[in-house]
């Protein structure tokens, strides 16, 4: 399984973006899909998942700020993130499960300016 994010960037506090991860090679049984976040000096942490019949589940700190979304027919899920933060500056990775197997993106920036 092969996992490629975009949609990173630097915005402005207050500011949305929009990030977007599409699955290829071999998709058969992937479960959940999410994305962890790891800032500088920090352990890499949960923003959010979804599994394939569309439960979610949220960490905290973004809860009412980001919406996780999936497209099963494309392989893609969406992390819309709004009322950005300086904290949610980090590096944004996003993971695939199959079977008990994680597989993990290359991650891509997110930079907020204050």
């Amino acid at each position: 399984v092969q996992l490629v994010e975009s949609g990173g960037g630097l915005v402005q506090a207050g500011g949305s973006l929009r990030l977007s991860c599409a699955a290829s090679g071999n998709i058969f049984n992937i479960n959940t899909m999410g994305w962890y976040r790891q800032a500088p000096g920090k352990q890499r942490e949960l923003v959010a998942s979804i599994t394939r019949g569309g439960s979610t589940n949220y960490a905290d700190s973004v809860k009412g700020r980001f919406t996780i979304s999936r497209d099963n027919a494309k392989n893609t899920v969406y992390l819309q993130m709004n009322s950005l933060k300086a904290e949610d500056t980090a590096v944004y990775y996003c993971n695939a499960e199959q079977v008990g197997y994680d597989y993990w993106g290359q991650g891509t920036q997110v930079t907020v300016s204050s």
